[in-house]
């Protein structure tokens, strides 16, 4: 038996990244999962190739703008019904940008707020009380270290990826008190070898850029996308049942310093 086995779960910026190895990692612990992607396409490819390898029906996938509530609407009833049931809620679908306070554009400030902050909101506001009917329920939320660990130059992540552990808490213990057992925790991840470093890759070479970001973490390395798809299943699975509130940080040990 899987550590998920029969959940249903919604794994939203599903079509690359973190979100495509939790969908992996959920799916092959006995999930089904909806993937869901602002590129449609991406997020029907990695559906397929989870279906190829485990089997029909075991994954679903739809084009997603979770900026946009009524389309959440649409796809959490969506994949409700497609799956039979909704336990689970990985929002992970988010953005960053790169700017002091008085260099970043207010509007790219915003517009990272929509994608980081009220998605999460939007999300959890419509899937919850589906979520109620089925059992124990758990949403985990994509943050950073960088919601933990400041930096001068990232104002718009940093605020973003703060609100998300904060409201994280405040959705945990909203669920707590209404009922329903679902648990509410936020993952903090640090540089994850993922496409959000390729930019960093292309200025200093693939090996250097790599080492150049594993030099400030205290383990000396990068984590890959499937360090943080098993905190997901961890947080996920019915074994962090009295976990609710809480962040999880794979960081290499850089919020210690």
């Amino acid at each position: 038996m899987g550590r998920v086995s029969g959940k249903k779960a919604i794994v939203t910026g599903g079509a690359q990244g973190l979100g495509e190895a939790t969908a992996w990692m959920l799916a092959r612990e006995g999930a089904k999962v909806t993937v869901t992607d602002i590129n449609g396409e991406g997020a029907d490819s990695v559906a397929a190739a989870i279906n190829a390898e485990l089997g029909a029906g075991t994954a679903f996938a739809w084009q997603h703008d979770v900026t946009d509530g009524d389309r959440w609407k649409t796809v959490v009833q969506e994949a409700h019904d497609a799956m039979g049931g909704l336990n689970i809620l990985i929002n992970n679908a988010g953005i960053g940008s790169l700017g002091s306070v008085e260099d970043e554009d207010y509007g790219v400030f915003q517009n990272v707020m929509k994608v980081d902050v009220d998605s999460i909101f939007l999300g959890c506001k419509y899937a919850i009380p589906l979520m109620r009917d089925h059992g124990l329920g758990s949403i985990v939320n994509i943050s950073s270290i960088a919601g933990i660990v400041a930096s001068g130059n990232y104002v718009s992540y940093n605020t973003a990826k703060a609100a998300v552990r904060h409201m994280s808490k405040s959705i945990a213990l909203h669920c707590a008190k209404t009922g329903g057992q679902i648990r509410c925790n936020s993952v903090h991840p640090v540089f994850i070898n993922t496409p959000i470093l390729d930019g960093v890759k292309q200025m200093f070479g693939e090996e250097e850029g790599l080492a150049k970001l594993g030099r400030q973490i205290p383990l000396g390395k990068v984590g890959e996308p499937d360090d943080i798809a098993y905190a997901v299943l961890y947080l996920a699975s019915d074994e962090s049942k009295l976990v609710t509130g809480a962040e999880l940080k794979v960081d290499g040990g850089i919020s210690a310093m």
